[in-house]
């Protein structure tokens, strides 16, 4: 590849800070005697959409599951707003700040929308008033939600169910929210939809970090991009730079 493996900088004055949201440093993790991922160092800074791309197999989904709690670490540091969480439990990750929106978007399928949405808000201790302002937020971002409310969830479409996914993420107030391939098994016109809705959470302030096979589309609203190659970082550089290069084309753009 024609990219050096460096670690990026932030992309944008308006995004640059000295104390990056999330700094992973060396971080492994196996499922039994199989090493998942290896020694996995990355960043990602206050306001900034970062996204980890890369072939299926190459640990981007343990990545996350690590760094949300569902999977231990071996080695290594993950540090969330200068705070060590390495191993920390899933819930208290959550209730910490750091949401996740899962790879097959598992919603509870007998739950209406309406009780998806209370239970992404369960380590919280806000007023009842509060939540329910905070509900109708995700109905305002995605209007066919607020439609089917009492259905339950299961009787959704895909796209639905990751509206549904991203809106019950959000209703955890995340300062780092963690999404795994939203665009999975969607139509490309919905696909469309879900990353406009990426960009906006964004652009409303939201630190993202998103974990996608549609190389394209996520390096196309990133700041900056990680390729994973066999549960390693082969390498990084702005998200501009990964879609121009001429390797990158060939091995995960299609061209």
């Amino acid at each position: 590849m024609s990219i050096q493996l460096q670690q990026t900088a932030p992309s944008s004055q308006s995004k640059a800070t000295t104390d990056p949201t999330l700094k992973v440093e060396g971080l492994a993790s196996h499922y039994g005697p199989v090493q998942a991922i290896v020694d996995i160092s990355l960043e990602v800074y206050p306001g900034e959409l970062v996204t980890i791309v890369g072939a299926n197999g190459a640990g981007k989904t343990t990545l996350l599951h690590t760094l949300s709690g569902v999977q231990r670490a071996s080695t290594g540091s993950v540090m969330f707003e200068g705070e060590d969480i390495t191993n920390r439990p899933a819930h208290r990750i959550t209730a910490g700040g750091i949401c996740h929106s899962p790879e097959g978007r598992q919603v509870f399928a007998p739950l209406s929308i309406e009780d998806n949405l209370q239970l992404g808000a369960f380590a919280r201790k806000d007023d009842k008033t509060v939540i329910e302002a905070e509900i109708e937020n995700i109905y305002s971002l995605f209007p066919v939600l607020k439609e089917k409310r009492l259905q339950a969830a299961g009787n959704l479409s895909g796209g639905q169910q990751q509206m549904l996914a991203i809106g019950r993420a959000m209703m955890g107030k995340p300062r780092l929210l963690l999404l795994d391939e939203p665009s999975m098994g969607l139509s490309p016109l919905l696909v469309g939809e879900i990353f406009d809705v990426i960009q906006d959470l964004n652009n409303q302030g939201v630190t993202i970090l998103l974990v996608e096979q549609n190389a394209r589309a996520a390096l196309k609203i990133a700041d900056r991009g990680y390729v994973l190659e066999s549960g390693r970082v082969a390498f990084s550089a702005s998200a501009e730079a990964l879609l121009n290069d001429e390797s990158v084309q060939k091995a995960y753009l299609g061209h």
